[in-house]
Order: structure tokens, then C-alpha cells, then sequence
């Protein structure tokens, strides 16, 4: 259907008598979200979508769990027990444009009972909800779970974030499909190939099996990122020249290998004029410069550089004329550039990452050893190696990276980035989510990091395995809130929304004292470390109070406290802190947190029922009891 039509066909549908606003707007979705190319598939709804509908997600800390010795300099990281589309959701108010990396490791719809899909539709589904071979929906099920998933995941990135998936053969095709229409077809970055499993599977019915896939994808295009590893020894023995500016190794100018013939790239075949004395080169012949080069191959035939004459003329500085032997009698001039081994700040220039994987150590029978050596057998299957997930995160993450992992699994993504700040001083943090089937995620999860941070003894052998005791475990779970939008219940998502302002600031150092004021949990509590501050205030009348002792506290230059307060609108009262604006950088609670989960959430049924905003300020009976005295008289009770 054209475009014309599309257009007379909903002027049609909007005048046409007999039909409900929903029937409407149903009918208008289907004309509007009409594909040119791309996957198609049955949009099936999972029973946690249908509950978000009616509820709130939010994240309530579990303090018997943490594990916070090391310090409050050291990485928080955050471990979420839930359903990964509700944690998914907080984390699109606390993380929305700051994760740096994504790791997941997804359900492989195999139809070996690997993938679970909570659904109505079917009684035997709600007995047993594992998706098998023969069901008919099977691929529209896991790319229904997973589309929900990857777009919240995408508004999680930062603008050079990046996603890698682990996946195999039963969904790589419609998951590369997805993700290039959820992240851009332009985004793609690499399919990469990992020998998961050098022996071949003997169970494959016509191939030996040894491999797995990495997908990569990116947030924007041309992300300013490197893909790099460090150089061992035998990439740094490359590097047998040295200059004023370093070590640096040749690379020819002269194309190699695939299309190299002048035929094939006519306007990259050019002279290039090299002075014999200096060895410098240019794109004009001249006195000094009487050397002429052209790509040539020893045989003959007619080459082309790597290089157009504009990028040429921009790094001469970086480029030398060399003498390369082709024969007794037959000296030959080729064109070569410096590619130092240090970077301008005196950094090791990385190796570029290969997209073939092959290591011994990525094998992923690896995985299983390694974590029946921290918590013994049985209790996970098929868990990812060390190595691989640390592969990952060294050649995408600098030192302070933020990593998310919401299939988290066995929590290798947090062992392998508490092991990789170890040996390169970093400061990574790590966002693990993950549900508790069976237990996994406070048995495993849980378990296996508490170990390795504390420090434990091989199950195997005995042997003991120091800690990595520089960093702090933190353990939420998700808790709900009605969606109707009562006083009591927007009251109620502020009070509960304090471990999630906790999160979002990176503050967990509560005071209990402002100003020489007591905090009073009911009406206000205070969170201070460094150079970070947080006030969160949960009653509009401690506003006139709580000024004066924010005009007379004394803060370093150019820092701000961040006020979080309770308001019936998206004024967080700026004029009541007008005295202070130059100290507070303020945020409307809960309507800051309601505009970041319209954007996520599916729709209620109800949506177009909205409490009238002076209805907000009108406080039960019990909430009046509890708010007599804001700032009792000394000896008295809050």
C-alpha cells in the first residue's frame, strides 16, 4: 500500500461510526507499524508484562545481603532479584543513558526446556512453561520476550554503548534481524564466532558442532569506541624501529590481499613521489622528490594503495618512504607508514579484536569447572567461562565503565569485571539482574560473588583463593506499587522509591543529621559522600523548614545538594527554594519517576484516568497522624 492510500484509508477509519477508541486505535497501529522489510512475528504478552500494567516496579534493598567492607571508595555494585523486564524498568529511571556496556547471555530457544514464557493463553503453559520444539509459537514467544527486553535495554546505553549477545544457530538469523531494527541496521558491529566447544557436539545430527556466536551492536553509529586488547610479547616484538616519537613497526600502503587490483579501485591507484635522501614522501614530483612509486607487484601487475590521495596528504607526517628488496639486481621502493606503539598519552596502542575466537581457555566446559570449584556441583548448567566474559569486558570497557548483565545467570559478568579492575586498576561497576528460580539467584548468583569477594576454598582441591575484597555487593529486589494514581499510592512510590534515589546517585551514605537537624525518616532523610549530596523529602511541609538549614549550610564551591521532594506536579516547589537555588539542583518525586516508566511500560487499560493534581495534596487519616509534627519540640517523638 502506498503512502496515498495509507493516508485515505485512515482519514476513513477516523470518521468511520460503529467503532470504540480502542477499535480505533488498534486499527491505526496496524497501518502505522506496517513493515517494508523486516521480521514479522505474533506479538504474544508474558503474565509480567500484563501485571506492569497495573503496577509499579520498584527496587527495595535486602541489608542482610550486603557486603560493604570495603568501603564507601570502592564499587557498588548492584545484584536485582526479578523479572528482568520489571528490573529492566526501574533501572530506565536510575541508568537511562548511562551504561556503557550490555552483556547478555539469553535463552537459546532450543526447545530443550531452555526457555520459560509465562503466558494465558494455554492452562499446560501455565503448568509447564517451558516452549518446545513443536510449539507452533515458538519463535514469535522468545522474539516477543526479547523485543520487550532490547528496547528498554537500548534507552539503558549510553551514545557509544554497546550490546553483546551470546547466541547459537536457533536464533541467531531473527535475533541479528531484531536487533538491526531495534538498534539500527547501521549499527551493527560484528557477528563474531567463538569456538564454544573444540571437540564438535556428537549429538548434532549432521555437523560436529563447536561453535557459538557473539552478536555486537552498538547504540549509535560509528560509536567513539576501540575494540582493543593488550599487545603480548610477540605483538610487541613487532615493533623494531624507533624514532624521537617511540617504537613504531611498518605498515605497507600498498593493498595485499582482496580487491587489489587497479581495476578494481581505479582512484586508488596514484603515483607517490619519494625523496631517496630524507626517505619522506609527497603527492608532487619535484627536484628532492624524483623518486616516482606506483602500487606495482613483483610480477607485473597493476596495484592500488590502502590509502585515497586526500587521507594520504593529511597524515604525511606519519608516513615514510622504505627500500623493500625485491630481487639481487632489482631494488624495488615501496611506501609504508609509522604505526607507533604507544599512543599519544604514552598508553600501549591496544591490538584490534578478531571476529574468530578460538582460545583454549573460552572452551565453556571451562565455565562449569570454575564454578563447581566456588559453590560446588549441580546447582547451574551450563554457566559462561571466566575468560570469555573477561575477553569482553577488557577489549570494550575502560577504567570506570558502567557493565549490565540482566541475564545474569551464575554472575560470571561480575566475577569477570571484580577480576579485571584487580589486574588493571580499574574502577568498573556492574549491574547484575536476575530472577530465583530454584533458588539461582541468591544459591548461585548471590552466593558465587560473596565468595569471590570475600574470598573461599576450592571445592575441588582446597585450595584457597584470596578475595577480591575491594568491592561492595549490594542485593534489591523488585516490589510493586497499584498504577492507580491515588494520594496514597503516588506517597507510597515515593517512600519506596528511596533505594532506587540510592542507585541512581551512586549515594548510599545516609546521616542522621542536617544542618545540626535531626532527619526525620517520615518527613525527610539526608545521604552525603564527598562531593555527592541527597536530600529526599517525603512531606511538602517540611519544605519551609528544611530551607533555612539549607541556607546556612555551608557548601564547597560550585557543588549542589540534589533535593528529591514529593509534589503533586512536576514543580518540585522551585519557589519555595527560590532563597537556595544557587545550593540545590531539585527533582519533582514521583512524577520524574512516572515520565521515565511512560516511556517503557506497556499501557493500562485505564490510561486515560488521571487524578486531578489538587486531589494529590489531600492526606488519609493515618498519613495525618503521621505527619502532626514534622520537627518535634526536643524530647518529643517524630
Amino acid at each position: 500500500m502506498n503512502s496515498e492510500n495509507r493516508a485515505k484509508l485512515i482519514e476513513r477509519i477516523m470518521t468511520l461510526e460503529g467503532l470504540t477508541d480502542d477499535e480505533r486505535s488498534a486499527l491505526l497501529e496496524l497501518l502505522r507499524t506496517n513493515k517494508q522489510y523486516g521480521l514479522v512475528w505474533e506479538n504474544k504478552p508474558e503474565d509480567v508484562e500484563e501485571k506492569l500494567r497495573n503496577e509499579l516496579p520498584v527496587l527495595i534493598e535486602d541489608k542482610s545481603k550486603e557486603l560493604t567492607n570495603a568501603g564507601p571508595d570502592a564499587p557498588n555494585h548492584i545484584l536485582i532479584e526479578g523479572d528482568n523486564l520489571e528490573a529492566l524498568t526501574t533501572l530506565a529511571y536510575t541508568h537511562a543513558g548511562k551504561i556503557d556496556v550490555i552483556y547478555i547471555d539469553p535463552p537459546y530457544n532450543t526447545g530443550n526446556k531452555d526457555f520459560t514464557y509465562y503466558d494465558d493463553f494455554c492452562d499446560e503453559y501455565r503448568a509447564l512453561p517451558y516452549v518446545d520444539k513443536e510449539d507452533a509459537y515458538r519463535h514469535s514467544k522468545w522474539l516477543s520476550f526479547m523485543s520487550k527486553r532490547l528496547k528498554i535495554a537500548k534507552k539503558l546505553l549510553c551514545d557509544n554503548g554497546v550490546i553483546f549477545i551470546s547466541i547459537d544457530d536457533n536464533e541467531i538469523a531473527q535475533l541479528k534481524l531484531l536487533c538491526s531494527e531495534v538498534f539500527g541496521y547501521r549499527n551493527f558491529l560484528q557477528q563474531i564466532i567463538i569456538e564454544s566447544n573444540p571437540r564438535g557436539s556428537q549429538s548434532s545430527k549432521y555437523f560436529a558442532n563447536t561453535h557459538e556466536y557473539l552478536l555486537v551492536f552498538s547504540k549509535s553509529p560509528l560509536p567513539d569506541i576501540t575494540f582493543g586488547l593488550a599487545k603480548n610479547e610477540n605483538d610487541l616484538s613487532e615493533y623494531k624501529f624507533e624514532d624521537s616519537n617511540g617504537k613504531y613497526r611498518l605498515l605497507g600502503l600498498r593493498q595485499r590481499g582482496g580487491a587489489w587490483r587497479k581495476e578494481d579501485r581505479p582512484l586508488l591507484h596514484y603515483p607517490i613521489y619519494v625523496n631517496p635522501n630524507t626517505r619522506e614522501v609527497s603527492l608532487t614530483k619535484s627536484e628532492a622528490f624524483s623518486v616516482e612509486v606506483i602500487p606495482q607487484r613483483p610480477s607485473g601487475e597493476l596495484g592500488r594503495w590502502t590509502w585515497s590521495p586526500q587521507k594520504l596528504n593529511k597524515q604525511l607526517s606519519e608516513v615514510v618512504g622504505i627500500i623493500v628488496n625485491k630481487g639481487t639486481d632489482n631494488e624495488k621502493w615501496d611506501v609504508a607508514r609509522k604505526n607507533y606503539m604507544n599512543t599519544e598519552d604514552g598508553e600501549i596502542r591496544l591490538s584490534k579484536v578478531k571476529s574468530l575466537w578460538v582460545e583454549k581457555e573460552i572452551n565453556y566446559q571451562n565455565g562449569g569447572t570454575e564454578l563447581k570449584e566456588i559453590i560446588g556441583d549441580g546447582l547451574f548448567d551450563y554457566p559462561k567461562p571466566l575468560f570469555l566474559l573477561k575477553k569482553i569486558l577488557a577489549c570494550s570497557t575502560k577504567g570506570n565503565a558502567t557493565v549490565l548483565d540482566f541475564f545474569a545467570g551464575s554472575g560470571t559478568t561480575l566475577h569477570a569485571l571484580m577480576q579485571l579492575n584487580a589486574e588493571d586498576g580499574g574502577n568498573r561497576k556492574c549491574i547484575l539482574v536476575t530472577n530465583n528460580e530454584n533458588g539461582i539467584c541468591e544459591k548461585v548468583t548471590y552466593e558465587r560473588n560473596k565468595r569471590v569477594i570475600e574470598g573461599y576454598s576450592k571445592s575441588t582441591n582446597g585450595e584457597y583463593v584470596e578475595g577480591l575484597q575491594n568491592n561492595n555487593l549490594r542485593y534489591y529486589r523488585t516490589a510493586f506499587v497499584s498504577r492507580s494514581r491515588s494520594p496514597h499510592n503516588l506517597r507510597k512510590l515515593v517512600r519506596l522509591a528511596t533505594d532506587m534515589l540510592c542507585i541512581k546517585e551512586d549515594l548510599y551514605e545516609e546521616k542522621k543529621e542536617f544542618a545540626g537537624q535531626e532527619t526525620i525518616p517520615q518527613a525527610f532523610r539526608y545521604y552525603e559522600k564527598g562531593d555527592k549530596r541527597m536530600m529526599v523529602i517525603y512531606r511538602e511541609e517540611a519544605v519551609p523548614l528544611l530551607v533555612p538549614l539549607i541556607e546556612q549550610y555551608e557548601l564547597p564551591a560550585d557543588e549542589k545538594i540534589h533535593v528529591y521532594v514529593f509534589s503533586p506536579s512536576e514543580d518540585p516547589w522551585a519557589g519555595d527554594f527560590e532563597d537556595v537555588a544557587d545550593k540545590v539542583e531539585l527533582c519533582a518525586l514521583p512524577m520524574a519517576i512516572l515520565n521515565a516508566y511512560k516511556r517503557v511500560l506497556p499501557k493500562r487499560k485505564d490510561q486515560n484516568i488521571y487524578v486531578e493534581p489538587d486531589m494529590l495534596l489531600v492526606q488519609t487519616e493515618e498519613e495525618n497522624k503521621s505527619s502532626d509534627t514534622l520537627f518535634p519540640e526536643e524530647g518529643g517523638e517524630a
